[in-house]
């Protein structure tokens, strides 16, 4: 018998714990009640009623565990801190404010017993705000430009393997993309369409400033991109300025120049620009180079099923 983990962040949900509780559990009533299961809430320093409603639903349930950090270290931390207490053989990443299909876990499960390690239940689309709405789409947008493979409305519902998780958990960094670090491994992945539902109880504590710190973590921590349009800007400034040196040394030559001293000015001047600019774009990737170190993420990833010896 498999065991499935459901590993919940909590901030700031008091009144959805225990309808997220009782959802999960008819599911092992009927369509997996051939599995055994648990559920890890983590409290990430609330401040309402959430900690003392996990711990009565703990106290009704059997298979129920609760952590509680010690203040608000962001979503992130308390999904690692779930995932390195799950005890499951599939482990799912589940929001606690009831805007995502609990019954979609049934098919995530399906899909893992069929052979996938990642089963990724996608936002094809939400019943959100328009304004919401539009600035997922341009951020995602934004996002796919140098990661196809996130879906277009991202993710956070997701399932994996105890020996994905196994990966995922070996890489290090405070400021990780979930998303991209979850894709990252190339473990065979499935993708679930699902609509997000309209919040019923409380209010999003995922404010604009959230939102754009886990863009900007995606830009400097899953991309290359600046970087690279950093080291590309060097020598095109570089190139170009050599190229307009020669032009002043030819027309100074020529005495058409505007003004006595103007040509040694601007030789300076372009020269002194482009090479600080070729130097930047160079300690960029050195840069870079030392942050991919530090995520201490592996080589490779060996596919086990297909490894012969």
């Amino acid at each position: 018998m498999s065991k499935i983990s459901f590993v919940i962040p909590v901030f700031q949900n008091e009144g959805s714990i225990r309808p997220t509780w009782k959802a999960i559990s008819e599911l092992f009533e009927g369509a997996l009640k051939t599995h055994s299961w648990e559920i890890v809430f983590v409290d990430d320093g609330s401040t309402d009623g959430s900690w003392n409603e996990m711990r009565e639903v703990a106290t009704a349930g059997a298979h129920i565990r609760v952590v509680r950090l010690t203040r608000n270290f962001g979503q992130l931390a308390a999904i690692v801190a779930g995932y390195e207490r799950a005890t499951g053989d599939a482990i799912i990443n589940l929001s606690a404010d009831l805007q995502d299909p609990v019954e979609l876990a049934v098919e995530m499960v399906r899909q893992w017993e069929a052979g996938s390690d990642v089963v990724v239940g996608y936002r094809e689309d939400r019943q959100d705000p328009l304004a919401a709405r539009l600035l997922s789409r341009l951020a995602y947008g934004a996002l796919r430009f140098s990661n196809k493979d996130i879906p277009s409305g991202g993710f956070d519902y997701v399932l994996m393997s105890r020996r994905a998780l196994k990966t995922f958990l070996g890489y290090c960094g405070r400021n990780r993309f979930f998303q991209g670090d979850v894709l990252w491994a190339g473990r065979k992945t499935t993708f679930l369409p699902y609509v997000r539902r309209k919040r019923p109880i409380g209010s999003s504590q995922y404010t604009i400033g959230k939102k754009l710190k886990l863009f900007i973590d995606f830009i400097l921590d899953g991309s290359y991109i600046p970087i690279r349009l950093m080291s590309l800007c060097g020598i095109t400034c570089a190139t170009l300025g050599l190229m307009y040196t020669a032009a002043i040394v030819v027309s100074w030559m020529r005495g058409q120049t505007p003004f006595s001293g103007w040509a040694p000015i601007m030789i300076v001047v372009l020269l002194v620009g482009g090479v600080i600019m070729l130097m930047l774009g160079v300690i960029g990737e050195y840069l870079w180079r030392v942050l991919d170190e530090l995520k201490a993420k592996p080589l490779f990833v060996i596919d086990d099923g297909e490894e012969e010896s």
